[in-house]
């Protein structure tokens, strides 16, 4: 019997990324996106022709109720849930003096509340299951003060210390839950920066470069594995040096 994954936010950019590192590692997909259903079907092309499962499910993460229905979908349709990749977010950035209120609340639903409910919901099985593996996304903000990000950054923040609890929680029932926390990827959301910007930001790396979605899901893919079946509640700063 195969091992299911699943990726919310996996239509695109790192949890795309992550969706088909681990297709390729054998694990059948239930992708979970928001509104692209173009996107979520290609995706899910790509992830069947790695020859394995892949099935797709539209729902908002920040909406409990839509994430009941999709996991319970999920249960009909796998044996197991094997691993939880929470990754969908938004960014939203703007200075403290400038925050909308619905920016403000959008960003609490989806980056902290979705993370909860589907951790809520992925954790009931996996504790029947007495295993799993949970995988936060955080950032590099969470841990280095980015001028415009303040709600970006408590969100994130407050994914490290979520991923903290969880994992004392749930070790008793053999789940593991780790974090980790990219620094600047070469997603759309950099090639979006103005080139003066991007150089400026690309400056401050040590390494010298940006990072890509495949060196997440490389890591992320490392941590499912049982090199590290011994660590949990660990968040693994991947930023090419920028926060030392």
């Amino acid at each position: 019997m195969g091992k299911t994954a699943v990726v919310t936010g996996g239509s695109r950019g790192i949890g795309k990324a992550i969706s088909l590192k681990l297709a390729s590692e054998g694990y059948d997909i239930a992708l979970n996106y928001a509104s692209n259903d173009e996107a979520a079907k290609a995706a899910q092309e790509e992830i069947t022709a790695k020859g394995v499962r892949c099935e797709i499910y539209k729902a908002d993460t920040s909406d409990i109720a839509q994430v009941k229905a999709m996991f319970k979908d999920i249960k009909k349709n796998f044996e197991t849930i094997d691993v939880l990749i929470n990754n969908a977010g938004v960014v939203d950035d703007a200075y403290l003096l400038m925050i909308r209120q619905e920016s403000l609340d959008r960003s609490l639903d989806i980056n902290i509340k979705g993370y909860i409910n589907c951790a809520q919901a992925a954790s009931l099985k996996m504790c029947s299951q007495k295993s799993g593996k949970i995988i936060n996304v955080s950032s590099v903000s969470s841990v280095l003060a980015v001028p415009g990000q303040c709600v970006y950054s408590a969100t994130k923040g407050a994914v490290n210390s979520l991923t903290q609890t969880m994992a004392k929680e749930l070790a008793p029932y053999g789940i593991q839950v780790n974090a980790v926390a990219p620094g600047f990827i070469g997603t759309d959301m950099i090639k979006s920066i103005p080139g003066d910007l991007a150089e400026k930001y690309l400056d401050a790396v040590p390494m010298k470069r940006f990072g890509t979605a495949e060196d997440v899901a490389d890591c992320v893919a490392s941590l499912l594995t049982g090199a590290f079946a011994y660590m949990t509640g660990q968040v693994i700063v991947l930023d090419g040096g920028l926060s030392l």
